[in-house]
């Protein structure tokens, strides 16, 4: 029904704006935020160190999970021989104490776990949240009853509690990256159903989606054409600032023992096995550190600036407080006073002149009063 009132629009009415001219304002206004784009280069170059990983430890000569007892000091409890923790040209950023394992290949290859693991969870967490949010909204009384106390649940779990119990329970020949995507992404689908579900009780009520129900259009069609790009930017926007809540759940997973095993590399998995060895080595400590710590605050800032470009207010703030300040300022604004620069409308008079009137008015009612005391006193 949008379509159809898009190609033939109606005199003195809005054209509705077509996707590529959103995209296209949307990349306009997530460019000016600079921090934003920092944070986005930032994420895109971990995710291609991730998928680079095997080229780069080819590169280096060096794998995951091969032992190299021979550069660790057993007499020391398993200390890297040398400087930096065993820094060189065959191993980049030293060498894991104990067993002697490469750190720059499990750092990298810990990075593919990690970001793999958060971004299948937080695809799996919007698909079930969209998914129940549009059937509650659009269900009956009883539907909707029975799907919002289902994510009251679901929302009133806590993840961590659950997840460790999930996760000690299942077989250890089960995949342990592939289990920890499924128990984060089952658990935590609630807030992302809430939001759904208050947003296509809005949309629904829009005249383009009454529209297009009283055309005939069935409910499938209603949610693929008028709902789902209504949708789209606080899903988006939710999404984004999923991913780094799902690194750090993976992390604290595999910190806790319940998570990844070994020999799979992960950057929680390093620091759980890093907690005694940050005075003798303690490159093994702050590189998978340092490493959650940047991505982290890298998908947060990126989160922040994409709710910021998806936010129609905010970018209705920034067109009327800088446009229309700056051409005042200038001066050259279709209604500046000469010398200020200060915006006159038509509505100013008429509310000068209502004010006005409104004044006499009053003042005549005083003079009737006083009249009035002095007759009475007389």
């Amino acid at each position: 029904m949008s379509e159809a009132l898009a190609a033939s629009p109606a005199a003195g009415t809005d054209i509705p704006v077509p996707a590529a001219a959103g995209a296209h304002r949307f990349w306009r206004r997530l460019r000016a935020q600079r921090a934003a784009l920092v944070a986005a280069a930032v994420v895109a170059l971990l995710v291609l160190i991730a998928l680079a990983a095997p080229l780069l430890t080819a590169l280096e000569g060096q794998d995951p999970t091969t032992y190299h007892p021979g550069l660790v000091d057993s007499a020391r409890g398993g200390v890297p021989i040398g400087s930096f923790g065993g820094a060189s040209g065959d191993h980049w950023l030293g060498v894991e104490p104990q067993t002697g394992r490469d750190l720059f290949a499990r750092l990298v290859y810990g990075a593919r776990v990690s970001l793999g693991v958060a971004l299948a969870a937080t695809l799996i967490q919007v698909a079930i949240g969209v998914a129940v949010g549009v059937a509650a909204a659009l269900g009956n009384r009883w539907v909707d009853q029975l799907l919002s106390r289902a994510t009251d649940i679901i929302v009133s779990m806590p993840l961590m509690i659950m997840a460790l119990a999930l996760l000690a329970i299942v077989p250890s020949s089960f995949p342990r990256p592939v289990l920890v995507t499924l128990v984060i992404g089952l658990i935590a689908w609630g807030n992302i159903a809430k939001i759904v579900r208050a947003q296509t009780l809005t949309l629904k009520g829009l005249d383009h989606v009454a529209a297009a129900r009283l055309s005939g259009w069935g409910a499938v069609r209603i949610v693929r054409r008028e709902l789902l790009p209504g949708l789209a930017a606080p899903v988006i926007t939710y999404a984004a600032l999923l991913v780094p809540t799902n690194i750090s759940v993976e992390a604290a997973l595999s910190f806790l023992g319940v998570g990844v095993k070994p020999p799979t590399p992960s950057w929680g998995q390093m620091l759980t096995a890093a907690d005694v060895w940050y005075q003798a080595a303690p490159q093994y400590l702050m590189l998978p550190a340092g490493a959650l710590f940047v991505t982290v605050v890298a998908l947060t800032v990126l989160g922040d600036g994409v709710r910021t470009a998806l936010d129609p207010r905010a970018a209705s703030r920034l067109r009327i407080g800088t446009g229309r300040r700056r051409e005042s300022a200038a001066g050259t604004g279709p209604e500046a006073g000469p010398e200020t620069g200060v915006e006159f409308g038509p509505e100013i008079g008429v509310e000068t002149g209502a004010a006005a009137a409104d004044g006499t008015s009053q003042s005549q009612s005083q003079d009737q009063a006083q009249e009035a005391r002095k007759e009475a006193t007389a």
